[in-house]
């Protein structure tokens, strides 16, 4: 397997474990809180932020070493769109995120985090959100690769 082929897989392997990841913590949330489920948010969310990370360093990684090169990627409308959702999608992220470390004392005293008032419907939301950006990444990477609005 060629290096350029095995980045192509190691950035899907990651983009598909974080969208896995999106599902589960949609799921843990659509149900009051047990022990159980608030730990696995917390795992969960962790595996997020590796994915994320994974998907970043891979991507630049295929940017930069890859025979398409800089210049293509740079030159590509799509490209930079999915760079700025990517983005969007960490900072929506954020939140949540603050949420579940909150938990972490909590929980090692094994007592239950409290979602006040429309707390898990907003968290849930914002999972949603996340799921809507990475479809549209997706897409954005289709018209990347076919070399749709290509401005170099």
């Amino acid at each position: 397997m060629t290096a350029s082929a095995a980045l192509a897989f190691l950035h899907h392997v990651f983009a598909f474990a974080l969208a896995a990841v999106l599902m589960v913590e949609l799921v843990l949330m659509k149900e009051e809180l047990t022990l159980a489920s608030a730990r696995s948010l917390l795992r969960m969310d962790a595996v997020y932020g590796l994915c994320a990370l994974g998907i970043l360093i891979v991507g630049f990684l295929r940017v930069f070493h890859t025979e398409k090169g800089a210049d293509y990627y740079f030159g590509s409308v799509p490209f930079i769109i999915k760079i700025v959702l990517f983005a969007i999608m960490g900072l929506v992220s954020i939140y949540p995120t603050k949420q579940f470390l909150s938990w972490r004392k909590i929980l090692r005293q094994g007592e239950l985090p409290r979602l006040e008032g429309g707390e898990r419907r907003r968290m849930r939301m914002i999972v949603h959100l996340e799921l809507s950006l990475l479809l549209l990444i997706i897409l954005c990477a289709v018209l990347m690769a076919r070399g749709i609005g290509f401005i170099g």
